[in-house]
């Protein structure tokens, strides 16, 4: 899917929205560089990998990718129950662009996602990305973060007051424990 955005300014981007799959290679190399240069180097393979297997959106002025993110499925653990969040991964404005609402079109696009398939949305924000999320309606996550790792549930306490929701299918209490499954490299 791809539409046309014209944005107050006058100026008109394209937004694509297409699964993994659907990528040719030299958009997924796009959007990985394009998380090079907007984490200034601090972005890992590993945390490229969580972003694949979803749906992305994608900003494009002509022929530059300049904002990128993703939504895939997680399980949440939440007041005891199984829940399918759409996790937001590597969401991503090129330095060059930003101020001007482009991640705000690119969390639009997501968060429609999020809202059509999933109970909730969870995501762990940047010291730089969190005003995005609270002004858009994520909740901080008060309570306590944990991932059920190989050895059970373990705390993860470096992500406390870091882990933000979007519920959709129901409130939840966000002073209790959250949950997440397990992966490589950052769990949250």
């Amino acid at each position: 899917m791809a539409e046309t955005v014209r944005h107050q300014d006058g100026y008109v981007t394209q937004l694509r929205i297409a699964h993994t799959a659907d990528l040719d290679a030299a958009t997924a190399a796009a959007a990985r560089a394009l998380m090079d240069v907007a984490f200034d180097g601090d972005f890992a393979d590993e945390d490229w990998e969580h972003a694949l297997g979803g749906m992305h959106a994608l900003l494009w002025d002509g022929p530059d990718l300049i904002a990128h993110g993703a939504v895939g499925q997680r399980r949440m653990i939440i007041e005891g129950r199984p829940l399918r969040a759409g996790y937001v991964e590597a969401v991503a404005v090129h330095p060059g662009h930003q101020r001007r609402g482009h991640g705000g079109t690119i969390m639009d696009a997501l968060e429609r996602i999020v809202r059509g398939g999933y109970d909730l949305g969870a995501l762990s924000a940047s010291d730089e990305g969190a005003a995005l999320y609270a002004g858009r309606g994520w909740q901080l996550w008060t309570g306590p973060s944990s991932v059920l790792s190989p050895r059970g549930v373990e705390r993860t306490e470096d992500d406390d007051g870091s882990v933000y929701v979007l519920p959709v299918a129901a409130p939840f209490d966000l002073s209790g424990e959250i949950v997440c499954d397990w992966r490589p490299g950052d769990v949250w």
